[in-house]
Formats: C-alpha cells, sequence, structure tokens
C-alpha cells in the first residue's frame, strides 16, 4: 500500500534503434539524392531519439529532449512516409502486459510514443512538487494541466492518423480520455488544496470540491472501459470521486450553518457521510493508498462530529425542518483546471528553423519534398491503370471472344480429329502439362476462396460504419423529434454539408453499397464458370492415359480426298487466328516490360526544380503534376491504344474469313459422314478440353482481377469508416452542446437586484445545467460568481474548525440580504423603499462608483 494521495503516467520504455539506417536505405532506393548529403542530419536524428528514449526521471530536463524529438518526427514526417523501414519498438506503461513489447514501423506510433512519455513526465514532475505550500500547488496544477494538454492532442491529433485498427490498449481512445480526466481531476484537487489554505469560503471551496468530484468520476467510468487500467486505479478514482463528493456537502453544510440554514445543513451532512461511507468500501482488497484511506476516516469522523451536533441544536434550539435528499439544491461548479497544450507540441514548426531556434534546425530540409515522392507513386498507379485497365484487359477480352467465336464453329476440335485420328494432338499434350504444372484446381479453389474472405473482410467494415451512421441519424432524429425543429435548428444528418458531413458520406455508402452489388454478382458469374469446367480440368490435370481414355479415337485414320482442300484452307484461316493471338502475347509482355522500366523519377525531379523556381512561395503539391502526367502518358501510351483499335479491325477480317472457310468444310464433312466415316464423337471431347482449357486461363485472370479488387476495396472502406467515426464523434459532441444550450436559463430571468440565492434556486429547476466556467485561479472565488453545478455531490476540507450559530450585526452585509449595486446614497434610497418610505429611483449604474455590497 502506498503513501500517496494522487497517481502519476509511468513511461513507456523503448529499445535502442538505429532510425538513420532506416531513413539512409530509404533514401537511397527512393530518393534521387545520395545519403551522405545528410551525414549530419542522420547522426543528429539518432542523438535525438537517444536522449528522448533514456528520460527516465521526473526532472524538467527531459522535456526539452522529449519536445525537440518530436518537433522533428512531425517535421520528417513531411519528408518521408508513415513506414519508413523502422521497427520501433515499445512498451506499454500500463495494462497486464507491461512485458510484452509491441513493434511498428510506424512514425506516428513512434510520434505517439514520444508524447505519451512527455505527458508522463508532465504528470511525474507535478507528483513530485511540494503540495504543502500555495506556490508548490499551482506548479502541480500547471504540470498536470499540461500533461492532460498533451494526452487530448495526442487523441484528438496523432491517434486519427496513426494508421493501426488496433492501437496498443494503453494508449486506445478510451485509455487517453480516461488519463485525461484523471490528471485535470488531480490538477482541480491541487486548486481546491489551494483554496482550503488560503482560507476561501466554504461555497467557493465546496464547488472546487464538487468539481473535483465530477473529473474522478468521468475518469472513472472512461477507465471501466479500457483494457489497461488496472482496477486498484480504478477503486482509487471511484473512491477520490465519493471524498470530494463528500467534501463538496460538507462545506455546503459549513456555509448552510453560517447562513442559518440548520435544516439543510443536516441533510447536507447526512448526505456526505452517505457519500464517505461509500468511499470507504473501496478500501475492500487493499487497492487504495494509506494516505486515501485516511483521508476518508479522518473525514467520517468529523462528519459524525459535526452531525451529530447539529441534530441536538435542532432539535433544542432551532426546529427547523430537515428537508429530504431530493429536495437538495445541487452544488455549483467552479472550474480550474483545463487541458493545456504546450506550444512547442501544438505547434512544432514554429520552434524550428536556424541555430538560434528553441529546437535547433529542421532535419534533412534538402531532401526532395514528399510530395513529389507521392506523385511518383501517383503516376505509377495511374500509367498501371492506364496500361492494365485500358490495353492489356483490352487485348485479353478481343481474346476471349475470339475462343468463344471458335468454340462456337467446334474449332480446333474439328481439325484436331482430322488431323490426329489416333493418341491426343500436340496441342492438347502442351495444355494438359501447363495445367498439372499450375495444380489448376488448387488454385482456382484457393482463389475463389481468398476472395470470399476479402469480401466478408470488407463488407464487415463497411457494416461497421453504415451502422454507426444509422445510430447516429437515430440519435439526431429522436433530439429533434424532442426538442423541435424551431430549436434543433442543426442540419439533418443525410444533408449535414460539411467537407466530410453527413451528406458526402451518405453518398458514399450508396456507392460502396453499388461497388459490393456488382462485386459479388461478378464473383457469382466466375464462380459459375468454374463449376461448369470442374469436372474438364479434372480430366486435363490427371495423366495422359485417362486423357486418352476419355477421347474416343475415330473410325477412319486417312482424310478423304474431297475434304483435303476445304480442311487446308481452314487450317490456314485457323493459324491466322494462332499468329494474331501469338502478336497479341508478345506484345502484352513487351508492354508490361515497358511499363517496368519507365522510370519517371529523373524528369520529374526536373518539373519539381522547374515548379520551385516559378512559385518559391507555394510548397509543392502533387496536383501541381497533373498537366505533367497527362502529356508524358500520351507521349508514351497513345500509340498502344491506337494499336488495340487496328486489332480490333484485324479480328474481324480474320474472324470472318474462319467462319467461311469453317463453312465450306463443315459442308465437304458432312458429306464424308454421310458415307460413313464421320468421327464427331472425338471432334466432341478435344472441343471440350480445349474450351476448358481456355476458360480455366480466362478464370485465372478473372480470380485475380478480383483479388485486386477487394483489396482495393478495402483501403477505401477503411478510410470511408475513419471518416465516419470522426464524423459521428464531432456530431455527438455537437449535439450535447446544443442541448445544454436548449436548457440553459433564458436571460429575461436573471435581474441585478435578485439575490444569488434565488437565482440558483431558478438554476436547480434547469436541467441540465450549463459547462462549468474557467475562472482565473489567483482571484479569491466571491460568492455573487455564477458558477454552475452538475450531479449531486460530496467532499471535505482540512483544519476547519467547528462553527457555531452567530448574530449577524446591524448594517453588516448577510447572504439573504441579496448584492445592491450603486452608491451609499442609492443603498439607502434603496432601503428607504424597502421600509416603505418614498425614495427617488435611479435606475442607470454609475461605474465610477464602484460596486458595493451591504
Amino acid at each position: 500500500m502506498t503513501t500517496t494521495h494522487v497517481l502519476s503516467l509511468p513511461f513507456r520504455k523503448s529499445t535502442q534503434l538505429s532510425l538513420s539506417r532506416a531513413i539512409q536505405q530509404y533514401i537511397s532506393k527512393k530518393y534521387d539524392q545520395h545519403p551522405d548529403m545528410f551525414r549530419h542530419d542522420l547522426d543528429t536524428i539518432d542523438a535525438l531519439r537517444r536522449d528522448a528514449i533514456n528520460v527516465r526521471e521526473a526532472h524538467q530536463s527531459g522535456i526539452t529532449k522529449l519536445q525537440t524529438y518530436a518537433a522533428q518526427l512531425v517535421w520528417i514526417g513531411g519528408k518521408f512516409p508513415i513506414d519508413v523501414g523502422a521497427d520501433f519498438t515499445w512498451y506499454p506503461a500500463l495494462g497486464y502486459h507491461t512485458e510484452h513489447p509491441l513493434v511498428q514501423n510506424n512514425l506516428k506510433y513512434e510520434l505517439m510514443n514520444v508524447l505519451y512519455n512527455l505527458a508522463a513526465l508532465y504528470s511525474q514532475l507535478a507528483m513530485a512538487s511540494n503540495r504543502n505550500s500555495t506556490e508548490g500547488l499551482k506548479t502541480a496544477a500547471s504540470w498536470f494541466s499540461h500533461a492532460a494538454g498533451v494526452l487530448t492532442h495526442i487523441k484528438t491529433q496523432v491517434l486519427p492518423e496513426l494508421r493501426m485498427p488496433n492501437p496498443p490498449d494503453d494508449m486506445d481512445e478510451t485509455t487517453l480520455e480516461s488519463l485525461i480526466q484523471l490528471f485535470l481531476a488531480e490538477a482541480q484537487e491541487c486548486y481546491w488544496q489551494k483554496a482550503v489554505m488560503d482560507g476561501y469560503k466554504d461555497a467557493s471551496i465546496a464547488k472546487l470540491a464538487a468539481r473535483v468530484s465530477d473529473l474522478y468520476n468521468e475518469a472513472g467510468e472512461a477507465a471501466m472501459r479500457s483494457e489497461a487500467i488496472s482496477s486498484a486505479w480504478i477503486h482509487h478514482m471511484s473512491a477520490k470521486h465519493h471524498h470530494f463528493a463528500a467534501a463538496a456537502q460538507f462545506r455546503a453544510a459549513s456555509d448552510c450553518l453560517e447562513r442559518k440554514k440548520y435544516g439543510e445543513e443536516i441533510a447536507r451532512l447526512r448526505d456526505a457521510l452517505a457519500c464517505v461511507n461509500e468511499g470507504l468500501k473501496e478500501t475492500r482488497g487493499g487497492y487504495l493508498s494509506k494516505a486515501v484511506v485516511e483521508d476518508l476516516q479522518g473525514l467520517k469522523r468529523r462528519l459524525e462530529e459535526d452531525l451529530k451536533r447539529a441534530e441536538i441544536d435542532n432539535d433544542r434550539v432551532y426546529l427547523q425542518i430537515v428537508p429530504p435528499k431530493t429536495e437538495l439544491k445541487r452544488l455549483d461548479r467552479a472550474n480550474m483546471a483545463i487541458a493545456r497544450v504546450p506550444p512547442q507540441v501544438a505547434k512544432p514548426y514554429e520552434f524550428l528553423g536556424d541555430h538560434n531556434a528553441e529546437f535547433g534546425p529542421a532535419l534533412f530540409t534538402k531532401l526532395v519534398p514528399f510530395a513529389v515522392h507521392v506523385a511518383v507513386s501517383i503516376y505509377e498507379e495511374r500509367r498501371d491503370r492506364l496500361v492494365n485497365n485500358s490495353i492489356i484487359s483490352e487485348l485479353e477480352s478481343l481474346t476471349s471472344q475470339l475462343h468463344d467465336i471458335l468454340s462456337s464453329l467446334n474449332l480446333p476440335g474439328s481439325l484436331q480429329a482430322l488431323e490426329k485420328p489416333l493418341g491426343l494432338p500436340g496441342t492438347l499434350v502442351q495444355h494438359a502439362d501447363e495445367i498439372r504444372q499450375a495444380d489448376a484446381l488448387y488454385r482456382l479453389q484457393q482463389g475463389l476462396t481468398d476472395i470470399d474472405k476479402l469480401c466478408s473482410s470488407d463488407l464487415a467494415i463497411f457494416e461497421e460504419g453504415r451502422s454507426l451512421l444509422l445510430a447516429e441519424e437515430e440519435e439526431d432524429s429522436r433530439l429533434r423529434l424532442k426538442y423541435g425543429t424551431e430549436r434543433w435548428n442543426r442540419p439533418q444528418s443525410r444533408q449535414d454539408p460539411s467537407p466530410n458531413g453527413g451528406a458526402k458520406l451518405w453518398r458514399q455508402a450508396q456507392d460502396i453499397e453499388g461497388y459490393f452489388g456488382s462485386s459479388t454478382a461478378s464473383d457469382h458469374v466466375v464462380r459459375e464458370k468454374f463449376n461448369a469446367v470442374r469436372d474438364t480440368l479434372a480430366i486435363l490435370a490427371g495423366s495422359d492415359r485417362s486423357i486418352m481414355d476419355f477421347i474416343p479415337n475415330s473410325r477412319r485414320t486417312d482424310i478423304p480426298e474431297s475434304l483435303k482442300p476445304a480442311l487446308g484452307r481452314l487450317r490456314s484461316a485457323y493459324n491466322d487466328v494462332q499468329r494474331l493471338e501469338s502478336r497479341r502475347r508478345k506484345r502484352v509482355e513487351s508492354l508490361r516490360a515497358r511499363s517496368r522500366a519507365d522510370d519517371i523519377k529523373p524528369d520529374i525531379l526536373v518539373e519539381a526544380a522547374r515548379l520551385e523556381r516559378a512559385y518559391p512561395t507555394t510548397a509543392i503539391a502533387t496536383a501541381h503534376f497533373e498537366d505533367f502526367f497527362e502529356k508524358r502518358l500520351d507521349r508514351l501510351y497513345e500509340s498502344e491504344l491506337e494499336a488495340v483499335e487496328r486489332d480490333k479491325q484485324e479480328q474481324e477480317k480474320i474472324v470472318q474469313e474462319v467462319r467461311r472457310a469453317n463453312k465450306e468444310f463443315e459442308a465437304q464433312k458432312r458429306q464424308v459422314d454421310r458415307a460413313g466415316g464421320g468421327n464427331r464423337e472425338r471432334e466432341e471431347a478435344l472441343q471440350k478440353l480445349d474450351a476448358a482449357y481456355y476458360k480455366y486461363k480466362e478464370i485465372v485472370s478473372n480470380v485475380e482481377v478480383g483479388r485486386k479488387f477487394y483489396n482495393d476495396l478495402s483501403q477505401i472502406v477503411e478510410q470511408w469508416r475513419g471518416l465516419v467515426r470522426g464524423w459521428v464523434s464531432e456530431r455527438r459532441r455537437d449535439a450535447r452542446s446544443l442541448e445544454e444550450e436548449i436548457n440553459m436559463p433564458p436571460l429575461s430571468s436573471l435581474h441585478m437586484h435578485q439575490s444569488p440565492f434565488s437565482y440558483q434556486q431558478q438554476q436547480h429547476h434547469q436541467q441540465p445545467p450549463p459547462p462549468p466556467p474557467q475562472i482565473p485561479f489567483p482571484e479569491p472565488i466571491q460568492p455573487h460568481q455564477p458558477i454552475v453545478e452538475q450531479a449531486h455531490i460530496q467532499s471535505w476540507a482540512d483544519n476547519v474548525p467547528q462553527q457555531q450559530p452567530k448574530p449577524v450585526a446591524p448594517g453588516a452585509w448577510a447572504p439573504n440580504m441579496g448584492i445592491k449595486f450603486g452608491s451609499p446614497v442609492a443603498q439607502g434610497q434603496q432601503q428607504q423603499q424597502e421600509q416603505g418610505q418614498p425614495g427617488p429611483v435611479n435606475a442607470t449604474w454609475d461605474p465610477s462608483q464602484g460596486i458595493r455590497f451591504g
């Protein structure tokens, strides 16, 4: 059992890694610049990382080390891709697997860990501060606020760009939210403790304590959803929540005693005692620190003493009615703790510059911008799409149409049956060998299974995003129905016009549904193709003997003389078909080789240099290279597109010649068949095997296209789901803010001469209350400040003497008198009016007269 009142975040630990080696290798492969040009920068980045990961103690010198390395990571993120090639190893700081590291090739993951350790350092500095003095408390509160700010920056800026489907348990969204609320609670606790030491009024201290309780409660609720926060921490947060709930009610009871509300004092003391007892329940199991347990026990003793005294005094003297708990006005909140993001973290570029800058010069400034390399990738993708879809795919489609026509003409089966009446034709033997070597049946079955898995995975991601959209739409409709369209005046879910709003996301959802509809239909067609030729492929994949058993021999072994001329013309036409196919295969192979050799890097660097000279103040973006891409693609591949059209025309001529020769051949063959020399069964068997072979080639191409389609679709749906998550979260935050705004009391109910207590009584009936205002700390909190509250709460304070009722001196201000503005003369006139005496009325406040109470 420890003796601390607060919790701090432990460091995440890493192993030594040569980041410079990964960057050097990447520069060598991807950049047209020699790595030795950046030797100093490479050494510097390694030194910065070494200093950052070796920050292990709560010393302020570690702040600059972590901030500097984090700033350089942000900077080089614009020079290199997120997967630069360095495997960063980090051990979790929280949870039950702190000895099992997670290794990721991810610059954002490295940045996230460094910032996480910066937040841990801030929290440990706060814990090491001297919290026995007011200055020490202010310092500790500042450190805790910075820790919460850094974690907020991680949650909102780094985590969405992490590109990891499952971030580490101690850095996922729920864990970060719990830690943010925890450090805000501890910062608010420092402000509460300072207020106690400075002797603030009980009402003000109660408001501070109530807010502490709220923050601990929010931290605990988020911790319950986290996989990394331990049971001990959750019990600590719960105990602190009940502790400060009791403390707030205790201070509110002391304020009631001062204002002679003895019945309400008893009610609040009873509620405070109930909250302390709830907090003491958390001591079971030995999870709480000794200091927290002693605080709870000390507060309980004090509450029991005060409650006993208050009940005796009320029963014997005051005889006031003790209101039930449900009638107690909820306490106001005074929020002092804010998540403050250090400017070095929020805007790191401003601290990088020349050698006089805080973080020194930015590294790798002479490296070609990463946008240029992204442009290279865009060009390569566009080139591949042009070559594969507009040229190669068209040629393969023409070849497939040609095979369908030949199959309908029973070619080449009818030729092979006559030319090879016994045994196996040579082309059939070649096809069978190819089928066996490729293990065709298994290859196709495995490919179709892979497509089913990819489709299911993509569909699950899409359904998750769509369910989020439907849930948000239902929530928005419910709240619109509750408050009416006049007050609930934000756009409907499907009409939100923001850049990544609901209108765009719903349109994208419809597009993705269309993708799935067309792809599943195509998958069904491909599977039917496979089922149609499965048995025939099994024959081709068997032995030569099994193929010969499937193909019957002809009844005659010689070719009739009357058939030879027609057979020769058909064979000549069919040879033209084979030569066309051969040319196409060679052209496709040549085109693919040219595409692989198409290196745009030298030319695009020249273009980038030209753009930098022409627009020196404009950062280079990929859109600047669009015209350059179009001209280059036209110059290199326009001739190939024209060749596709020529091929199409040539194929039409060859097909016409084949049809004419086949018609003549079939007429001659029918005469021979009538004479008793037919071999129809052998023709059909050979044709069936030949058609199965070409159908196999077609299905293989279909499977590869389907696999690529679903892999590409996976990136689309994952990106879409990420946008949906962000938009839904933003809409829900907006909904909460709008709902709070709707439920705020109307301005017409606020009057200058209304007492704060009647105003607070009005607030009690307005649900829910507005969020707590931010109050600058150094000024004492005055009772008349409008501080908002929420939920029913309780708290405690150190060294508060027991108070007895005191008479109010004549002329002194008392809470039940309200707050009056104006000069002493105006006050006297007002008193005359209150006593029934006429007096002049001046409703204009003179600022030169100041504000007076009494």
